[in-house]
């Protein structure tokens, strides 16, 4: 259990800091008026909350679409995720095209970050004949 909250946590830092990231590339898509650090941080959590809950719900639902299309409405289904959890989130307003952008950096920076996690924490496992 302490594992997994540890996971969150560190989901949310990047999430925060993958939407700032976000922010400063797509300066014309991503309307952040007075945003600071503790809102790029509540943008996380909520995303995080968003991904935890409603995605894999959302997942199910969009199956048929994710199997027709080979796996690639997993970038609408990662942009609808992050526009819904932006309306939540008072001083970040974003389009939803630019929502499916900041997904894929989202989804690149958490790909980064759990290939050096399960490097770290299984460094003798992996790489043993």
């Amino acid at each position: 259990m302490r594992k997994q909250f540890a996971m969150f946590l560190v989901r949310w830092v990047f999430n925060s800091f993958g939407l700032w990231v976000a922010s400063r590339i797509f300066d014309v898509g991503f309307h952040d008026t007075n945003a600071t650090i503790s809102t790029f941080l509540v943008a996380g959590l909520v995303l995080s909350l968003v991904n935890s809950v409603l995605k894999p719900i959302i997942v199910i639902l969009s199956l048929p679409a994710i199997l027709l299309t080979l796996g690639l409405f997993m970038l609408v289904v990662n942009g609808l995720s992050v526009y819904l959890a932006l309306k939540f989130v008072p001083g970040l307003d974003v389009g939803f095209g630019v929502a499916i952008l900041v997904g894929m950096i989202i989804s690149l920076i958490n790909y980064a970050l759990s290939a050096i996690l399960d490097i770290r924490n299984n460094p003798r496992e992996k790489y043993q004949s």
